[in-house]
């Protein structure tokens, strides 16, 4: 098993489930919330699959045992939706049923834009049948403003992130500038309408026009919340949660950790000058 590098520590709670839940604790203790993911993506057979469904539903079960307040998150190419939708919807039902027994959440990961149809699809068949379960949305996406609102109309959960995938400029915003302005546009779709969404953003411009613009309508603290990634910016968490608002950490575990981090360094050149600059920061 390889041994995790200096970044991974960083920004992996752990190898193991265990460890993960120890690093949940520790963010609790400090008015943190978290959701947990077991990295990993892509699977090669069911049984791939099956083992990644397998560990979610552990993966519950512990949460619950522990007390700890934490949701998870996965991705459904983990759970087989690159060997067909109905492999990914069988494994993705186990989870989702778990999740509901122990009153859990579950938020599907969003993939790159091959997915996101799939995916979607996927999320509002679940909603019907399990209510548990929400989604993430990508800014940086051109046709995300027209997902904002089926999904707000189908009163699914969504987080909102920029987006981290290498895309096409016909499917992608390619300029900083216009992604910005899409994230703010949907971040107030979201707050007006949307149920509980979570605002994923490291970015204090995001912050505060969301911040702004909830303030501007009344919409309360507890309505929302943000959300940011474990190892990156806890200066701004506990900021942010002393000002009374919702603030989640991202909290990925295992042993997959390395190609599902260098995949995206290597599409991204920004994801790498994010991280450098914020390696020292709060």
């Amino acid at each position: 098993m390889r041994a995790l590098t200096f970044l991974a520590r960083r920004f992996v709670a752990g190898e193991d489930a265990a460890k993960a839940i120890e690093a949940v604790a520790k963010l609790n203790k400090k008015g943190l919330r978290a959701t947990l993911d077991f990295l990993g993506e892509d699977t090669e057979n069911e049984a791939q699959a099956a083992a990644a469904a397998d560990e979610y539903t552990a993966l519950l079960a512990a949460i619950h045992g522990a007390g700890v307040e934490a949701n998870v998150s996965l991705k459904l190419t983990q759970f087989g939706l690159n060997l067909g939708p109905a492999v990914a919807k069988r494994h993705l039902g186990r989870v989702l049923e778990q999740a509901k027994r122990l009153k859990n959440f579950v938020r599907v990961d969003m993939e790159g834009s091959a997915w996101t149809q799939a995916t979607l699809d996927l999320v509002l068949d679940a909603h019907k049948s399990y209510g548990n379960v929400g989604t993430v949305l990508q800014a940086m996406l051109r046709r995300t403003a027209g997902d904002v609102a089926l999904l707000n109309k189908a009163g699914v959960r969504v987080r909102l992130c920029k987006g981290a995938y290498k895309e096409p400029a016909d499917v992608a915003f390619p300029r900083k500038t216009e992604v910005n302005e899409a994230y703010d546009a949907l971040a107030r779709e979201l707050l007006d309408s949307g149920p509980y969404p979570a605002l994923a953003t490291h970015d204090d411009g995001r912050i505060e026009a969301a911040i702004k613009h909830a303030k501007a309508k009344g919409i309360r603290s507890d309505r929302y919340e943000f959300q940011m990634l474990y190892g990156l910016r806890a200066r701004r968490w506990a900021e942010l949660t002393a000002a009374g608002y919702g603030m989640r950490v991202y909290v990925p575990y295992g042993t997959h950790w390395f190609p599902y981090f260098s995949r995206r360094l290597r599409e991204r050149k920004e994801n790498v000058l994010f991280i450098v600059r914020n390696m020292f920061r709060g």
